[in-house]
């Protein structure tokens, strides 16, 4: 049996007043998605434990089939390990963020979204500058890199706030704080310099683009250890494919094929057709392939309505369309990996809504794919790691 999951990042929602009181998923017109759910099972899929950070890293283990919690291992540290970075026994990573802070408030978590070629220039200048035997700085993708800090286990317990929770709110408060927080609060600091007298930053204000005013440290994690690989623990070959480094660290660090296709993105300018192509062609020499699109979280992110519906319909057009072709010979399940509300800007841990179809699937009642399809179902898989058992069983 051959299966994909894809993964609509933060497409859940609540619902908007300017939508008829319907959620962007209910609004979207999404034909494939709901035609899947009626000839398949839909139900909501507890993915964030309680107590635990409604993060994509947490979400998304759980629908690897892992445990966010027994198998936790720091954001910071799956990034690294998807640029490649091994991590010493007396190190860690952090995600480093490129922000935007005006008059005291983020103004944006993403700089801007900025394009990855500036973003790599800028952090080669942070690099040069600030680089030395405690502070390593590693390019990523966008506005997300990372850093790894040399002999100072006690930034892992500090508390962090993401720059995507407080979109336009006031910063003050809201770095790293705690014993041990003066490091990373000068490095922050001493950091401002170096990004005004960056050249690309200087080019970027120049054309009117949102430069990087500051470094926003987040997210810290050390060496992971224990971690089965997914083949050993389900007994199938996987491959996956992500333009983001989350999804591709989680990939590394359990063993999944990490697929290269070009044209991938973290945006709305994913190739989607490319994308899926690539997937089902992998499919001939593994038995599950993960399709990760990052676009619906992002618009999420941007409080952007019209966005987000786009996002969501582009999946459904160009990537269940496809699937939804092949629902004879192949397992689909089709899920967001958290909700990311358009009011808040950020996620929430709240169950998000599942279809899986397919042979040996049974058929549900269900006739739409949305939130409250799904809880009208009564089916609920908590923990969420449970939706994989029913792919796979």
């Amino acid at each position: 049996m051959k299966h994909v999951i894809v993964i609509l990042d933060g497409a859940a929602g609540w619902p908007l007043a300017e939508l008829g009181s319907k959620t962007t998923l209910g609004y979207a017109q999404t034909p494939n998605l709901d035609a899947l759910a009626s000839i398949g099972m839909v139900g909501l899929a507890q993915t964030v434990p309680p107590g635990v950070e409604p993060s994509s890293s947490a979400a998304c283990t759980s629908i690897l089939g892992y445990d966010p919690v027994a198998d936790y291992v720091g954001r910071g540290a799956i990034e690294a390990a998807s640029l490649g970075v091994t991590l010493a026994d007396d190190e860690i990573a952090m995600r480093l963020n490129l922000v935007n802070i005006i008059d005291g408030a983020m103004a944006s978590y993403a700089c801007g979204h900025i394009r990855t070629e500036e973003s790599r220039a800028i952090v080669e200048d942070l690099a040069a500058a600030l680089g030395d035997e405690t502070f390593t700085f590693y390019p990523g993708t966008a506005y997300r890199h990372i850093m790894v800090i040399k002999g100072h286990p006690e930034l892992l317990d500090l508390s962090y706030t993401p720059p995507h929770d407080i979109s336009d709110q006031p910063v003050e408060g809201k770095g790293p704080s705690g014993e041990g927080s003066e490091l990373l609060l000068d490095l922050m600091e001493r950091a401002k310099g170096v990004l005004e007298r960056s050249a690309m930053n200087q080019a970027r204000a120049a054309r009117g683009d949102l430069p990087a005013t500051d470094i926003w440290p987040f997210w810290p994690g050390a060496a992971p250890a224990g971690l089965q690989p997914f083949s050993e623990v389900r007994g199938v070959r996987a491959a996956l494919t992500s333009g983001v480094d989350l999804l591709n660290g989680l990939a590394v660090l359990f063993g999944i094929h990490r697929l290269t296709i070009p044209g991938v993105t973290d945006g709305s300018d994913n190739d989607y057709h490319a994308q899926i192509e690539g997937a089902l062609e992998a499919l001939y020499d593994h038995d599950l392939v993960i399709v990760h699109v990052e676009a619906p979280d992002e618009e999420g992110h941007g409080g952007d309505t019209e966005g987000k519906i786009a996002a969501i319909e582009a999946i459904d057009r160009e990537i269940i369309s496809v699937l939804r072709d092949c629902v004879g010979k192949i397992r689909i399940l089709a899920m967001p990996d958290h909700p990311t509300p358009i009011e808040l800007k950020t996620h929430v841990a709240e169950p998000v809504p599942f279809v899986l179809a397919g042979p040996g699937i049974p058929v549900g009642t269900a006739t739409a794919y949305t939130e409250l399809a799904a809880a009208a179902t009564g089916r609920v898989v908590d923990p969420g790691r449970g939706v994989m058992d029913l792919l796979l069983g």
